[in-house]
């Protein structure tokens, strides 16, 4: 069975993953890493500072990461480190954080990382190529809405679709909201909520004369995104070396 480390592993994402894998037959569930110590389904979670000598000393074969970027950074190098393969589903990443985990990884160990494991989401994305090529000419609007706990903005959701939008229809300036009198350009606007327990809503809108196309996905429950994760820890525990994105584990067309 993949024996599984989970950082964050106290946090809500954390907890549920935890859960998934505790009940699943294909996994052992070794222990977590958080900014506390504790336990979580019968597991040692140890502090972040400890995680290096605890790798060492439960030797897992996938490490699951959803917390804050700048800890999922140093939760990589460790488990790169250690020879450990990598989820990461953390967003908010800057240039610069993104370039050490991708040298951390580099020719070490595989890796899965997306802004988004839910399976809907990702056929979402594909969908998402289809419908801008073939509506060059309509406006665009993309919507998010997140729990009132979720600190970046836009989503990382949101700005992997952006990305498809930039690739699909050449890159378009975001107008983040608007207020004011303004005319409206060929510009993308991008409007974000957050607020309650919402666990995640995106929606991108091609709006023409007469008609209006809507795209959209919504999560219902944390679950989906964890199952996703589980998936992508069984596909890439022995995988070569890389980086891999869901559409690898899931056989999608790769844009």
């Amino acid at each position: 069975m993949t024996k599984v480390v989970v950082c964050g592993a106290l946090g809500r994402m954390g907890t549920t993953i935890g859960r998934l894998v505790n009940e699943s037959k294909d996994f052992t569930l070794v222990g977590g890493v958080d900014v506390r110590p504790g336990t979580f389904f019968g597991a040692e979670v140890v502090e972040s500072s400890r995680m290096d000598e605890f790798l060492k000393s439960v030797r897992p074969d996938v490490v699951i990461d959803f917390t804050v970027a700048a800890a999922a950074v140093e939760n990589v190098k460790n488990a790169a480190k250690n020879g450990a393969a990598l989820v990461v589903g953390t967003t908010g990443f800057s240039d610069a954080q993104r370039a050490v985990m991708d040298q951390a990884i580099s020719g070490k160990v595989p890796a899965v990382i997306s802004s988004n494991f839910s399976i809907g989401v990702n056929i979402f994305w594909q969908l998402l190529h289809e419908a801008a090529r073939m509506l060059p000419e309509y406006d665009v609007e993309v919507l998010e809405a997140h729990h009132r706990y979720k600190k970046d903005a836009p989503s990382g959701t949101a700005k992997t679709i952006l990305q498809i939008l930039d690739q699909e229809l050449g890159e378009r300036d975001k107008v983040y909201g608007r207020e004011g009198m303004m005319e409206r350009g060929r510009e993308i606007g991008v409007h974000v909520i957050r607020g309650g327990d919402i666990v995640g809503d995106h929606s991108v809108l091609f709006s023409g004369n007469f008609e209006t196309i809507t795209l959209s996905h919504r999560a219902y429950d944390r679950s989906v995104f964890a199952q996703g994760a589980l998936k992508a820890a069984k596909w890439v525990a022995g995988k070569p070396p890389g980086i891999y994105g869901m559409d690898s584990v899931l056989g999608l067309k790769k844009h």
